[in-house]
């Protein structure tokens, strides 16, 4: 089975892709295109499926870049291949031939580009990331290489929806203690439950931070099983694992 890659109209210019888990030579719970060594899927499968989505991109397998991901605000500069993987959640380069890669399973893939500047960002932005800044310091790092938060177009891709995401009470209060206007990404579930508007807070947090366009590709991860890995989902179902996505973009 071949690939499947989305793409955004607004990141023409620059080579890139949110790659459903089509394709893959995963099986099992992993079905498909598993990207994550973090999983306890077989490694050497893993990185047959990584060889793939650098081979779609037109980049050497060394050159397929990610970070080890810690729920941060943290964003790192990068011009090659890193063989000990900083702890960070995002990534920026003008290097070509360096493809910038984020791996999820329901929180939001959030890939930049300034093409005017010739720069461009990866951010892997969870609820936790996208609060403490992640959104902020991709930005600010794209712009310490030449970029103009005006120029920047960010594409936030599949992540978990709104209504399959339901939280408790106190994760509600800990937004609104932040900013009471954060009232807006919650609407009432079932008993004391609500449902929170992931890639809502996640598109308010790009635009704060002054990019010039914004936009989800409005995929679902949690519903959508054929094309998405889901944290949630997999939860729900008791599984013992869970594949990742990944996304990823290069000059």
């Amino acid at each position: 089975m071949t690939l499947e890659i989305l793409t955004s109209d607004a990141l023409d210019g620059v080579t890139h892709g949110f790659f459903t888990r089509r394709g893959g030579a995963s099986s099992g719970v992993f079905a498909g295109l598993n990207c994550g060594h973090g999983s306890s899927d077989q490694a050497e499968i893993v990185s047959i499926n990584r060889a793939r989505v650098a081979d779609a991109l037109g980049v050497t397998p060394q050159n397929l870049v990610g970070v080890h991901q810690i729920h941060s605000a943290t964003a790192v500069t990068v011009d090659g291949p890193l063989p000990d993987k900083p702890r960070a959640d995002a990534l920026v380069t003008r290097t070509p031939g360096v493809a910038l890669s984020v791996l999820t399973a329901d929180c939001q893939p959030v890939l930049f580009a300034d093409t005017h500047a010739g720069v461009i960002g990866a951010a892997h932005a969870g609820w936790r990331g996208a609060r403490d800044g992640i959104v902020q310091s991709t930005v600010d790092a794209m712009e310490r290489l030449g970029a103009e938060r005006g120029r920047i177009v960010a594409v936030i891709g599949p992540t978990i929806s709104q209504r399959a995401y339901e939280v408790g009470p106190e994760f509600l209060e800990a937004f609104l203690d932040e900013d009471p206007d954060n009232a807006r990404f919650f609407i009432n579930g079932d008993g004391d439950r609500y449902l929170f508007d992931l890639p809502g807070y996640g598109l308010s947090r790009l635009r704060a931070a002054g990019v010039g366009h914004a936009e989800w590709t409005r995929h679902c991860t949690f519903s959508d099983a054929q094309r998405f890995y889901s944290y949630r989902r997999t939860t729900h179902a008791k599984e013992a694992d869970y594949g990742r996505l990944i996304a990823a973009i290069t000059l």
